[in-house]
Parts: structure tokens; C-alpha cells; sequence
């Protein structure tokens, strides 16, 4: 038999056994054909592995490719360098700026790795009320894509109020859509800190995954109740690790990046949790196990995730096991050096989604007839995106609340679709600490326009050129624009390399901290200030919102 690729002297990956065997890999036509010993085939190309490791390519079974503010085409040839060759995408983003069209033409984008797709069951992330998103996803556009094959579970549903306490509500009727339509589709859960009958009930509605924040604890009342555990980074700790291995819970865990920002994307993407987990304590073999096989069975992929007849050919040669170290990435049996570059080529409605009203100084006054007011604060942690919702009396000069006196930061949310015209006001605490602002359209999961600053004069400066530039991430410094990452398509992705991207988003952390902005992910702690279902106090164009209560919080008491 005359085949593609022979892959001789490897030590392949037995997912059965999550043991490694000295064995040799045919190829055809981009599936493997065989592994076993000395084999022996008229190959095109035969390629000695000399003793490496030989594993699955890697599955991200739940990621949003947006989050690193490129899209398939950019973000796919830079992932598979990294031996990720095959991502679940929750392409809510796109989706909450341009609805189901903005999904599809986003799905269409061409990639070198295989791209499945999640349903967005999160546009909005909350109701229509709470939040104006530019697209919405109901029941007749979940009924269309659930006929797409590409799709393969339902996206992270977040909204913990409707799912638990509204049986009638929208992300209720979706999920038992799903559940007639897909019967055995996985569907995905956004599930922080609740515990005991809270999360009970969350995963009584079909939910049966969470990637949000995790502690051995969490973990294995989690896993106890029937859920399927997705660590990423934030909850890699030797903590979580041991309890895995203490507990066997290899087949109830995966890993995932969930977000991986375009400056920490050209070091690296899912190799990098690994590495990471590997030297937590967790062993190479089972590591690579909840990366490739455990995924791929929690999505059905039973095409892929281990090294097999009939497997689709994706491969990682590592020249050290426990370092995690890559030395060749294969993609349906090619070399990855070898695979043409994918176009990424975007509809022009997409370049055009910012219809905002340009602001004045005089529209960022904060006027109250009191002597004094008692506000109610967003209070940034330095270590995650959860917030604090505090209290704190300020004074009122000449019919102005004097905020600036306080050390906060005057926070706005405008709605940029063209639909209302909406803007909401709220005060920030550890956040900048000096002259400045920093602003986006890259605001989870609304992404309507969010500037924070310290100078009015910065905040109007930051607004009209995010309105001139159709979207991005700006930072000013005492007047000047010292950081731009002009975000072109939806206000939430560049068209441009994710290299030169980098370099860009780079100087807007470098322009935060200097405002003094302190958080391990500045930019993700500062979109997410507009995202309602992460605990505890948030924004978006209509108000702040308490999380758990959905109720609307007034700037002022």
C-alpha cells in the first residue's frame, strides 16, 4: 500500500493506557492509517521521530478566539505552532456585536485548524433589559444552528438567575431546545462560586460543565454533581493538581485557555497550561490525557485526541516530556511549516458597528443638589475580575460631586449600536491613580463603549477617537493618546498580524500601569468591569447590576 507520511522510531502516546510505546505512524490522505512496530510501506516521505515523544494534537474544548482580538485565520497559524490543532469556539463576541449574521460570516472564516463552534447561548449575557447587545440570539436562531454541523454543543450560559430561579426564561427555553432537538450535545456552564442547592439547581437544568474559577473544594462538588471541570490558568494551582491525582478524576477534567489575549498568544496557548500543570505535579502522561482524549470525548470528537486507525492525523513531536518542549507540529499529517496561509477577509458591515454620540466635558458632570451623597462603588480586585460592590460618602461642591477627591475613577458605558442612545455613569475604586483614561469597545459581553478615567479632558479624547477609529483599545496620558490597538471588525477584532497586534496591546498594559491600573490581566480586569454575570458589581449602558440579584444598583443612594 502506497501512503503519504511514515513517521519511524517514535515513542507514541497510548491514550488507552496513557503509557508511551515505541512505535511507527502511517498516514493517508490526512487520517492514520496504522501504529505499530517496524512498519513497513512505500511512503512518500518517511520521517525518522529519533526517539521523540509522539502525542494527539491538542483540543481547546472551550475558547473564545475573539478574546485575543484576531480572528480564525490570524488566530488558527498562530494556536497550531503551539500544537493546539483543534478549538471549540464560543463565538459569543462576534455574535453579541452582530447577531447570527455576524456568527456566520465569522464561522466562514478559513483556518489551518479544525474549528467547531459552540451555540452562543449569551447574547445578551443577561436580558435585553439589563444590557443592549447589537445582535440577539432567540429560539428561531438557535433552531438554524443547531442544523449547522459545525456546531457541536451549547456556549456558556451564564445567566444564573434565569437558569435557576426562571423557569420560563429564555436561556431556560434554549437549553430545553438543545436538549429535543440534540439530545446527547453537550451543553456549557458558566457556574462561579455557587455551591449547595445554588448549584444543584444550576446543574439540574442540563448544565454539565464550568471553567470558572476552581478550588479542590469547588472541583469536586462539582464533579460530585455530575459536571465536567474545564481548568484554565487562573485555576492552575498544587492544590487542584494533587486533587485530581488524589481523587483519579482524570476522566472529569479538561484543560481549556477560555481567553488567551494576543500578547501572551505569540509565546503561547493551551502547551502552556500543560507545561504549567506538569510542574504543579500533575503527571506528563495524564496531562496530556485531559488535553487530547478527555476533550475530545466531552465534545464527541471521536474523529481525534488520540493516536489511532481512522484518527485524523494531528501530531506532536516533543523532545522533552516533562518541559513540554515542541519540536514539530503536524495538521492532518502535514507539517506545519508546509500549510498554505489562510485570507482573513472580513464583510465590510463589520468595519462599520461604532454609532455613538460624540460627548462633551459638560456630559460627564455628576450633579446633585445634597451636601454630600453616598455612592455605591465598583471596587476592582488586584487577582481576577470579580469586583466588590462598596459604599462611600463623597461631597458635593458648587452642585458637583467631588469623586475625583476620593482617589476614583469616573467610569461610563455608551451604547454604540445606534439603538437608544444610552449612557450609565459609575465610580471606580484601586483602578488609576493618575491623570489619564483608558477606553474600549472590547467590553465583555455587551461591548458597547467603556472609558474610565482620572481627566475629563482624557475620557472625551479617549470616546471620540474610539467613535473616529470604528473601535479599539486607547489609553491617554495628560492629554495625549499614548496606546492604540484599533480594533476594525466588530470593535472587537484587528485585522492586522497577531504579532504586530501584540506589540500594540503590549503598550496599552504598559500605559495602564503607568496609570497605576494593578491586576494580573489589566485589560481583562477592565473589559470585564462591563460584564454582569461575573460577581459582583457591574456595568453596562443601562446601569449597575448586582450579579446573583440581577438587581439595578443607582450610582447614588
Amino acid at each position: 500500500m502506497k501512503i503519504d507520511t511514515l513517521i519511524i522510531n517514535g515513542k507514541v502516546f497510548n491514550s488507552f493506557n496513557q503509557t508511551f510505546e515505541k512505535k511507527d505512524i502511517a498516514i493517508k490522505d490526512g487520517k492514520i492509517e496504522r501504529v505499530d512496530s517496524d512498519l513497513s510501506y512505500d511512503a512518500k516521505t518517511t520521517i525518522d521521530a529519533k526517539g521523540k515523544y509522539l502525542i494527539p494534537g491538542l483540543i481547546d474544548s472551550h475558547m473564545h478566539i475573539e478574546s485575543s482580538m484576531t480572528g480564525p485565520a490570524n488566530f488558527g497559524s498562530v494556536a497550531v505552532k503551539f500544537g493546539t490543532t483543534t478549538v471549540v469556539a464560543d463565538a459569543h463576541e462576534i455574535t453579541n456585536v452582530a447577531g447570527l449574521q455576524g456568527l456566520k460570516d465569522f464561522m466562514n472564516q478559513s483556518s489551518v485548524i479544525d474549528t467547531f463552534y459552540a451555540i452562543p447561548s449569551s447574547v445578551p449575557s443577561t436580558r435585553t433589559d439589563m444590557e443592549t447587545t447589537g445582535g440577539v440570539i432567540g429560539l428561531s436562531e438557535v433552531s438554524e444552528l443547531l442544523k449547522d454541523k459545525r456546531i457541536i454543543c451549547l456556549g456558556e450560559a451564564m445567566n444564573f438567575k434565569g437558569i435557576v430561579d426562571e423557569p420560563d426564561s429564555l436561556i431556560r427555553q434554549i437549553i430545553r431546545l438543545c436538549q429535543n432537538k440534540r439530545p446527547t450535545m453537550p451543553l456549557e456552564g458558566h457556574c462561579p462560586k455557587y455551591s449547595g442547592e445554588d448549584l444543584a439547581k444550576f446543574v439540574a437544568s442540563g448544565i454539565t460543565s464550568d471553567h470558572t474559577f476552581q478550588t479542590p473544594e469547588t472541583m469536586l462538588e462539582r464533579i460530585n454533581n455530575g459536571m465536567y471541570i474545564q481548568f484554565q490558568k487562573k485555576s492552575l494551582s498544587k492544590e487542584n493538581m494533587q486533587a485530581i491525582v488524589k481523587h483519579n478524576l482524570y476522566e472529569y477534567a479538561g484543560f481549556v485557555t477560555d481567553d488567551v489575549m494576543a500578547d501572551d498568544l505569540v509565546n503561547g496557548h493551551l502547551n502552556l497550561i500543560v507545561k504549567e500543570a506538569i510542574k504543579l505535579g500533575l503527571p506528563a502522561e495524564k496531562a496530556i490525557y485531559m488535553t487530547t482524549f478527555t476533550p475530545a470525548r466531552r465534545m464527541s470528537l471521536n474523529d481525534r485526541g488520540v493516536i489511532a486507525p481512522g484518527r485524523v492525523a494531528d501530531l506532536i513531536a516533543l523532545s522533552d516530556l516533562n518541559e513540554f518542549k515542541i519540536d514539530q507540529v503536524f495538521k492532518s499529517g502535514v507539517p506545519v511549516e508546509e500549510l498554505p496561509p489562510k485570507r482573513a477577509d472580513f464583510p465590510k458591515y463589520l468595519q462599520t458597528t461604532v454609532h455613538a454620540k460624540k460627548i462633551t466635558k459638560e456630559d460627564l458632570i455628576l450633579k446633585n443638589s445634597k451636601e454630600k451623597v453616598t455612592a455605591n462603588i465598583i471596587a476592582v480586585n488586584e487577582h481576577g475580575t470579580f469586583t466588590k460592590h462598596e459604599k462611600i460618602t463623597l461631597n458635593v461642591l458648587d452642585g458637583r460631586v467631588d469623586w475625583q477627591s476620593a482617589g476614583l475613577s469616573l467610569l461610563i458605558v455608551q451604547e454604540r449600536y445606534g439603538k437608544n442612545g444610552n449612557m450609565s455613569f459609575g465610580l471606580v475604586k484601586n483602578t488609576l491613580n493618575k491623570s489619564g483614561a483608558v477606553g474600549t469597545t472590547w467590553a465583555h459581553d455587551h461591548h458597547n463603549l467603556m472609558v474610565m478615567g482620572t481627566n475629563l479632558d482624557d475620557i472625551v479624547k479617549v470616546q471620540h477617537q474610539l467613535i473616529d477609529q470604528q473601535g479599539g483599545y486607547i489609553v491617554a496620558e495628560d492629554g495625549e493618546i499614548t496606546a492604540n490597538v484599533p480594533l476594525n471588525v466588530g470593535g472587537i477584532i484587528s485585522s492586522e498580524p497577531v504579532d504586530i497586534l501584540a506589540m500594540k496591546l503590549k503598550k496599552v498594559r504598559e500605559a495602564m500601569n503607568r496609570l497605576g491600573y494593578v491586576n494580573f490581566n489589566e485589560i481583562m480586569s477592565f473589559s470585564t468591569l462591563s460584564l454582569l454575570v461575573s460577581q459582583e458589581l457591574k456595568i453596562s449602558d443601562v446601569g449597575m447590576f448586582d450579579v446573583k440579584t440581577q438587581e439595578k444598583i443607582p450610582l447614588f443612594d
